[in-house]
């Protein structure tokens, strides 16, 4: 990070990651990880230059400029909100936007496993992100990319609201 010039964009992103005020119902599986999701999307839009994607690719990216140049790239993956085998997927996505040069640096963000046991999905918490890593998919090993993991900020009476999908038609 320091090498790259990003020290200070790793910071700010820990600084989002921090600041954003996550509080659960403490029973297994209560709590919708898709909200965990939009307060993670809600405190990035807080801060200046971040930008999304939408679909495919990367999910947060920031630009270090010098003058009228790119000097370097981060690129986020939050993956509180999905089945755990879309982590495969979002090492694909920082590995393509390595080649690509669209990126220097990947992280990805993952729970803590006891903050993912209160979540709905089966989401890929910190100790799978680091076993899949270092064990299924290896030359993962050798792609500049940071695993983060991420906790609740406390206790609530009342669960993070789940998300309704496919509806069809009423």
């Amino acid at each position: 990070m320091c090498r790259l010039g990003l020290s200070h964009i790793f910071l700010e992103l820990q600084e989002i990651l921090i600041s954003t005020e996550v509080r659960v119902l403490d029973k297994r599986k209560a709590n919708g990880a898709a909200s965990v999701r939009e307060l993670i999307d809600g405190r990035f839009k807080d801060f200046s230059d971040w930008k999304l994607k939408k679909t495919g690719g990367i999910d947060w990216m920031k630009r270090i400029r010098y003058n009228e140049s790119i000097v370097s790239r981060i690129g986020v993956e939050i993956q509180v909100s999905g089945r755990s085998d879309l982590l495969a997927r979002d090492i694909v996505h920082i590995r393509n936007s390595l080649q690509d040069s669209e990126i220097d640096v990947g992280v990805i963000v993952v729970p803590s496993k006891e903050f993912s046991l209160l979540l709905t999905d089966r989401v890929a918490d910190f100790s799978y992100a680091v076993r899949y890593v270092e064990k299924e998919l290896r030359e993962a090993k050798t792609y500049p990319i940071i695993l983060l993991g991420i906790e609740h900020d406390g206790l609530t009476d009342q669960p993070l609201p789940k998300k309704t999908t496919n509806l069809g038609a009423q």
